[in-house]
């Protein structure tokens, strides 16, 4: 398997991150093909990290533990779960162990992790399949991704806090509102209000422009003002519990540097 970077991570969501930071360890590679991923240098290059086993993973995991964060946070490691899986039997961390992915997995994969996570931080990034196969050539994205998320629920069936509001257990999905799509994510919104009752929502407005295609202009901009607002009335109007970000996150400021 191969990774990008281990390191504490200050910008996740305030339950995860906390004041000390999530244990984030950056796969490279992914199982979706997003034309706007924000982290593309790793998600298509073969070029940038380093290959380890899963025996240098356990010594990352403990190296991150005794910096003192929050959690293990896995991001985008579906297509390396059985490497995952196997350095976890041999040393399985103190603090929770966070699965943050793009939310397109199998059952067969949720039911081989579920054992091991504790937190689950899937996105739902669209509930019509005209976009999903759009951007990601992927349109059963909305079926397939929503009976993942809802075997991850019923894994970590509620959301528990410690008593300094940090989650130990449970569940967040995330959702990230694109140009020009902002029925696509009013939609998602009522599928996981629908589907996933009580669960928290991340409204995410970090969208940046990092690679420009023809094909597809309309994501050679950010988010307006205007779009992210529509989505957040309805994130309001369904009762959504989750966070709202702030529209000054659309910078590539909050893309890590990959460095090992």
């Amino acid at each position: 398997m191969r990774i990008a970077r281990a390191a504490p991570h200050m910008w996740e969501e305030p339950p995860i991150s906390g004041s000390k930071g999530s244990g984030t360890i950056f796969f490279c590679g992914c199982s979706l093909g997003c034309v706007f991923c924000q982290n593309h240098d790793i998600s298509r290059s073969g070029t940038v990290g380093r290959e380890i086993s899963p025996q240098e993973l356990v010594r990352i995991m403990s190296d991150l533990e005794e910096q003192g964060v929050h959690n293990i946070n896995f991001v985008t490691g579906t297509h390396f779960i059985p490497q995952i899986i196997a350095a976890l039997k041999v040393r399985r961390p103190s603090v929770p162990i966070v699965w943050n992915s793009g939310g397109y997995e199998t059952e067969e994969a949720v039911e081989m992790l579920a054992p091991w996570v504790d937190i689950w931080l899937p996105d739902y990034k669209y509930a019509l399949s005209a976009p999903a196969e759009k951007y990601s050539a992927a349109p059963d994205y909305p079926e397939t991704a929503m009976k993942a998320l809802r075997l991850m629920r019923a894994s970590q069936p509620e959301n528990i806090c410690d008593c300094d509001g940090m989650l130990r257990k449970g569940m967040i999905v995330r959702h990230l509102v694109l140009p020009l799509n902002v029925k696509n994510s009013i939609a998602a919104l009522e599928r996981v209000a629908e589907e996933l009752p009580g669960v928290p929502v991340s409204l995410m407005s970090q969208y940046t422009p990092v690679v420009s295609d023809p094909r597809y202009p309309e994501l050679d901009r950010k988010i307006t003002a205007r779009e992210y607002d529509k989505v957040c009335a309805r994130m309001e109007e369904l009762d959504l519990e989750g966070f709202m970000q702030e529209r000054g996150s659309s910078t590539g400021e909050f893309i890590p540097r990959w460095e090992l």
